[in-house]
């Protein structure tokens, strides 16, 4: 499964429960469209939408997590993407192929350890799939035996909060160029151009999500020129 993403585009199709496309007839037809459209793979949070996709396309990697319905205000300051071995149990037993989780230093609900659901992902016989922010979280992560890692969090943590408003790019070269591990490239990437200079900086894949699948974020960033 991992060598089917290799410089492959893999787009993020999630929604909220408060949102319209939450519906699952809606992230079903969203699933099928970017499928359509090319996707190499697909990210997907939650038991029912990981089920439906993997019941679609057996054979299309997917990387599953878990999020809460609602993103709390202090996001920056808490590990909420897939947080527990029950969380990434509850993965594993839809049928994701990758399990991603927040690899972060920051404490984890429980006191449970990043070692312990790292281990747990890979006994299941799963991908183990590394959320940082950080060049030393990476390599914390890779010494732990993850699979892959990828740069989901960089600007969302307290730590990286005052990164620029575009992928990590340095982040990803930095990792690539001291370890032997996949990278993938995820977070604010809005372009094909940013894609592709995301691959050009030694991306495995790269991961696309609002630009492709949240029409809300997509329209905002029009109206914004309103104001």
């Amino acid at each position: 499964m991992l060598q089917k993403l290799k410089r492959k585009i893999v787009v993020s199709v999630q929604a909220m429960p408060d949102e319209p496309l939450y519906q699952e007839v809606a992230l079903n037809a969203m699933i099928k469209s970017v499928v359509n459209g090319g996707a190499g793979g697909l990210r997907l949070a939650g038991k029912r939408d990981v089920k439906n996709a993997k019941k679609i396309y057996p054979d299309l990697p997917v990387i599953g997590i878990t999020k809460p319905d609602k993103i709390p205000e202090n996001f920056l300051e808490l590990v909420y993407i897939t947080p527990t071995i029950d969380n990434a149990r509850e993965i594993i037993d839809a049928g994701a192929d990758i399990v991603a989780f927040d690899a972060t230093m920051r404490k984890r609900p429980n006191d449970e350890k990043l070692c312990d659901i790292i281990n747990f992902i890979k006994l299941n016989g799963k991908l183990a799939m590394a959320d940082i922010a950080t060049y030393n979280e990476a390599k914390n992560a890779i010494q732990l035996g993850v699979d892959i890692v990828s740069t989901t969090l960089s600007g969302y943590t307290t730590e990286t909060k005052e990164k620029p408003n575009e992928p990590d790019y340095e982040l990803c070269r930095s990792i690539c160029t001291d370890f032997d591990i996949p990278v993938i490239v995820e977070g604010k990437i809005w372009t094909p151009e940013q894609a592709k200079k995301a691959f050009e900086f030694g991306a495995f894949c790269v991961v696309i999500g609002s630009a492709i699948t949240r029409p809300q974020l997509i329209t905002k960033r029009f109206t914004e020129i309103l104001k």
